[in-house]
């Protein structure tokens, strides 16, 4: 819909400003200027509880004839989103709310506002805007010749509270050019900018009025063609009707996950593409880099796939009928997230949606904001959790205490449900902490296995992130000063290790039943003790080893696999498995040619094929849905912890850094490495180096801030403000 309101001014104007907002995303004009640079405003949100307003300064585009317009699309609120393309989710229509308050140079003031004056109509520039399909816009379309109706007045469904922007805008952060222009056999002009990533073309042209050309994006080329089965329902396709002459187009009403566009209707002479780079305006924060160019590579696509899929929201992919607010997913990375970025507002907004959309028994939804999700509010193990490991990461890294008041009801809330679950129907008291109901999604994408395989581990994996989430619980209240609450959850997770000990070991270390991540977990979350953890770390190795030296691992264990091994005493192999190059592993999707990380191991096969293998293993049916796989879905790349806080060794152990260790842990032939990240207290940083067998290490420790220095050869220091060198000989 657009929307329009001419005005004039009484007299000249010293300052000008809008609030706006809307049910669905709006693109404001004032006098033809674009307002602002925010994309999708005023961004996705737990509608039925708060919608967000923002405020632009528009004192220097203001005259004494004025033509204010709103373009806005159905978005989150309106449009078909959720992977079974629902529509009208959170609201029955479109609207648009604005104050263009007008301040004059005598004091007198005046307020132009939303109301019947305004006038509407849908035979605007824009034919169609949605997140998956893409957008359709009509550059032959004349404003001062469509027709136009009075405005009429609606209201949100709720009465949900409307509140100054508080999260980061989505704003356009860099421009990719491509690297190459070839001919696909089917005839598109297919570009390649080399890097998969969420954004949109930016297209200049020479064009003949009503000439259409079409954009169509992918991940991936197959056999020189754009291998769209993986978008499922998603057309990803920007569709441009031309005036005439030379122009400009850029998407504004939605946008795309891809690496590869093909352009049909111009020529490429006439055609100068480049392509935009969307994500929330948050700080880039921290560094990596190391002697090994694979290893960089990886980090590169872990922070691209982190970049890829903060739009607004934490999504889980940006290019397929998806782009939700999966729980799990950034569970497992928010540490990796927050060492790379400073989300503190972004994810102080998702997690203000995740309070107000707990179910009163403690539930929670699989993804957030709930936005027409089938799937109940519920207590289940890593989606459910991180309401407690995402507040947890972002405390770590920035220190706001705040942030964990404000998170603590919903925790206890969430363990309470948990606990009670964990009691459901357990008869004996060995069983009554080990979390099988109501649901777990288990070992979720581990390799060479069906969902149905997946689902059946997820006792393992529900009892062990109970433990662990009950043990955060106890830091945090600590921190808060709640004693009772401590002690309360440090006796519980000690009562749900022995659950874990007696129901599914042989109270030696051994598991009944083996799987690499029924390992990985009890050993990364401190649940051993004495003898246990040598024969479960011994245990692991040898599954290891049983896979061809590979990990086979799922979302919920692998971000802890090389932890489990290297502060067990394997190093070696923790490094082996990281260096790994076959299918799956990370170098594998490296070496493959991907600049993010896949929700799959094999999404591409060594032969060049994409899997889109269904989750139930039915090849029919694989061929029918397009199935599950993803270019640039972030989960796996949780590995990028491991290289901060063991490669490089710098980790915190207090809020925001305000005391940190660094430990770095040496082998796989890595001669040097070395990382930084801006904490609040300053720049903290960890480089090392192996030269002759001689270990050296400059270490950079921030005002205010303490360090505790592990070397090699077991020296310990105590290190304030400054920088330092130390070295040893290595060991």
């Amino acid at each position: 819909m657009t929307f329009k309101r001419a005005f004039t001014t009484k007299q000249s104007v010293r300052r000008a400003w809008i609030n706006a907002t809307a049910l669905g995303v709006y693109e404001l004009m004032l006098n033809g200027d674009k307002v602002g640079t925010d994309y999708f405003a005023p961004g996705f949100t737990s509608y039925d509880h708060q919608i967000q307003y923002q405020t632009y300064d528009v004192s220097g585009l203001i005259g004494s004839e004025n033509m204010l317009i709103a373009v806005v699309a159905g978005g989150w609120a309106a449009g078909s989103f959720n992977y079974v393309r629902k529509n009208k989710i959170s609201a029955d229509r479109q609207a648009f709310l604005c104050e263009l308050h007008l301040e004059y140079t005598d004091g007198s003031y005046e307020i132009v506002v939303t109301d019947e004056s305004w006038q509407v109509s849908e035979e605007g520039n824009y034919r169609m805007a949605e997140w998956y399909d893409g957008e359709t816009y009509d550059a032959t379309v004349d404003l001062g010749q469509i027709a136009w109706k009075q405005a009429t007045l609606t209201a949100p469904r709720n009465s949900p509270l409307l509140l100054a922007q508080y999260g980061d805008p989505v704003r356009a952060q860099e421009e990719m050019k491509p690297i190459s222009c070839t001919h696909s056999p089917g005839g598109e002009v297919i570009y390649d900018f080399g890097q998969n990533f969420a954004g949109v073309i930016s297209a200049k042209l020479s064009g003949k009025k009503n000439q259409e050309i079409i954009f169509r994006h992918a991940e991936v080329l197959v056999e020189g063609e754009l291998f769209v089965k993986s978008l499922r329902t998603a057309k990803a396709t920007a569709t441009y009707i031309c005036k005439e002459g030379p122009q400009t187009y850029s998407p504004r009403l939605t946008y795309m996950g891809f690496r590869y566009v093909g352009v049909r209707g111009i020529s490429a002479e006439d055609l100068q593409l480049s392509a935009l780079v969307l994500h929330s305006d948050f700080e880039e924060i921290g560094e990596f880099e190391c002697s090994n160019e694979l290893i960089n590579q990886l980090h590169s696509n872990i922070r691209w796939g982190g970049k890829s899929n903060f739009v607004d929201i934490p999504t889980d992919c940006p290019q397929r009928d998806e782009r939700q607010g999966w729980t799990g997913d950034l569970a497992v990375f928010a540490r990796t997230a927050c060492y790379n970025f400073d989300l503190s507002r972004f994810l102080d907004k998702w997690l203000a949606d995740m309070r107000a959309e707990q179910a009163p028994g403690g539930g929670l939804p699989m993804v957030i904001p709930r936005a027409g999700d089938h799937w109940p509010r519920m207590a289940t193990s890593a989606w459910g959790d991180s309401c407690i490991l995402v507040p947890w990461a972002e405390y770590l890294a920035r220190g706001d205490k705040r942030l964990l008041e404000r998170q603590y009801p919903t925790i206890k809330k969430f363990l309470k449900a948990a606990k009670w679950w964990s009691e459901f129907l357990s008869f004996t008291p060995s069983s009554r902490h080990v979390w099988r109901f109501p649901f777990h999604f288990g070992d979720w994408c581990a390799p060479d296995e069906t969902a149905r395989q997946w689902l059946k581990k997820g006792k393992w994996v529900g009892t062990a992130y109970f433990s662990n989430s009950c043990g955060l619980a106890a830091q945090i209240a600590d921190l808060l000063g709640y004693e009772e609450d401590a002690a309360y959850y440090r006796k519980l997770r000690s009562r749900i290790n022995e659950a874990y000990r007696q129901v599914f070991t042989d109270s030696r270390g051994n598991l009944k039943k083996e799987f690499q991540t029924a390992y990985v977990l009890p050993l990364h979350f401190n649940m051993t003790e004495g003898t246990e953890t040598a024969v479960m770390a011994d245990n692991l190795v040898r599954l290891v080893r049983e896979a061809g030296n590979k990990l086979t691992t799922g979302f919920t264990g692998t971000p802890y696999l090389l932890f489990a091994l290297s502060d067990n005493g394997y190093p070696d192999k923790a490094y082996e498995l990281l260096l790994q190059e076959g299918c799956p592993s990370w170098l594998y999707e490296v070496k493959a040619g991907g600049t993010t990380i896949w929700e799959r191991w094999d999404a591409l096969r060594p032969d060049g094929t994409v899997n889109i293998g269904d989750l139930s293993g039915n090849k029919k049916d694989e061929e029918s849905s397009g199935g599950m796989v993803s270019f640039n879905h972030y989960a796996n790349g949780a590995v990028g912890d491991w290289l901060y806080r063991r490669m490089v060794g710098m980790e915190p152990t207090s809020g925001g850094y305000r005391t940190f260790k660094v430990a770095p842990v040496l082998g796989g032939g890595i001669s040097s490495a070395k990382g930084s990240i801006k904490t609040p207290y300053g720049r903290a940083s960890s480089e090392w180096s192996i030269q002759d067998n001689r270990f050296t290490i400059h270490i950079e420790v921030p005002v205010s801030s303490l360090c505790t220095l592990s070397m090699p050869n077991g020296e310990q220091y105590k290190l304030e403000s400054g920088y330092y060198t130390f070295n040893c000989e290595a060991i």
